[in-house]
């Protein structure tokens, strides 16, 4: 069963007030290069197999904190498919704007059906965006315990698609900056285990040393589990 850490990014200037996007060049501010250190330092008790990231600043520099408290050895890599939604005109705008226009409404109740003018739409994303989870838990093998670095809407997607919602419901989950959300992938279900987690103890997350089992690894426990990550 390998083991997914979704972190977002820091915080940036733009962080709230501004819907960045991509724009370029928007790097973490003081705040957040504060907790890209410390996220770091939470992940640097588990054996990373990979660090994936977005190809945006503020991304990369989340991405290479975690790399730093690791001592520089994990498999690095960058995919586009893990970029920030394109949303186009938006882009670069007020969020207080952007909440007067038509199709917010939409973005909030019905995300599955927006597509931003000039930009991506919102199920395109979902599925990019997933797709590269995927391939990479397939490529890395089941045991590994890998980070993907990414942003917040995207986050919301592969964790609507690891707990079956519909892309519709995926407003209902919240990543806040430098937050991780832990799931675990097996051959017939992902397990959602942590969601939006930002002071937890990670080290449970570790992969466990090979023992027999009389149910399948994939198996669901029956009851409850015993916590610290196992399933």
């Amino acid at each position: 069963m390998s083991t997914l850490l979704l972190v977002r990014h820091g915080l940036t200037p733009m962080t709230g007030p501004v819907l960045a996007g991509r724009t370029p060049g928007v790097h973490l501010d003081d705040r957040g290069r504060k907790q890209a250190a410390a996220v770091g330092e939470r992940i640097a008790v588990l054996p990373l197999a990979a660090i994936v990231s977005s190809p945006l600043d503020r991304c990369l520099e989340t991405a290479q904190a975690i790399r730093d408290a690791q001592g520089g050895e994990p498999r690095w890599a960058v995919d586009d498919r893990l970029i920030e939604v394109g949303y186009g005109d938006w882009t670069g705008k007020a969020l207080k704007d952007l909440a007067k226009e038509p199709l917010w409404k939409v973005v909030q109740a019905q995300p599955s059906a927006v597509r931003f003018p000039n930009g991506e739409g919102l199920a395109e994303m979902a599925a990019r965006a997933v797709g590269a989870i995927r391939d990479w838990d397939d490529q890395l093998g089941e045991d590994a315990v890998w980070v993907a670095c990414s942003h917040g809407d995207v986050i919301k997607a592969i964790v609507a698609d690891a707990l079956g919602l519909h892309l519709d419901q995926y407003q209902r989950i919240v990543p806040d900056p430098c937050s991780v959300t832990v799931i675990r992938y097996t051959k017939t279900r992902p397990y959602v285990i942590r969601v939006n987690d930002t002071g937890g103890d990670l080290a449970g997350f570790a992969p466990a040393k090979r023992r027999r089992r009389k149910s399948a690894a994939s198996d669901a426990t029956i009851g409850g589990g015993t916590g610290g990550g196992a399933v």
